[in-house]
């Protein structure tokens, strides 16, 4: 699984963080990272100390927070990403069809009014 940031992906200016180039396998260990996450306690989930995950030119962090702002960033290279916990609870389950089998699709991971989205896609594309 690979994991980048993609600027002005359409005529609005929208950014993308987007995860990508990987398999049903992968997705499974995706979703139990979050589900792991979110059962822990903590606050933050760094994907610089995840080993399946290889940043290409960002780094992202899921934070737990008081209200569903979506991905930000102050330099384009380092993200952060701030739902509540029921947030990222919807995003376990949007998480769902790439579980079940392979897939080709692709999934935004929240539906949040943010510049910079969070893409799901195994094949890179939207």
């Amino acid at each position: 699984m690979r994991l980048d940031y993609i600027d002005n992906i359409n005529e609005y200016g929208d950014d993308v963080v987007r995860l990508f180039e990987f398999n049903q396998a992968q997705s499974l260990e995706f979703r139990q990272l979050i589900q792991d996450f979110l059962d822990s306690g903590e606050e933050q989930l760094n994907f610089a100390t995840i080993d399946f995950i290889e940043p290409r030119n960002c780094k992202l962090i899921f934070r737990i927070s008081e209200e569903d702002d979506g991905i930000t960033t102050d330099d384009k290279i380092n993200f952060f990403c701030d739902l509540t916990r029921e947030g990222y609870k919807k995003m376990v389950s949007l998480l769902d069809p790439f579980c079940k089998r392979e897939t080709t699709g692709y999934q935004y991971l929240y539906d949040v009014d943010s510049p910079t989205d969070l893409l799901f896609s195994p094949g890179g594309t939207w």
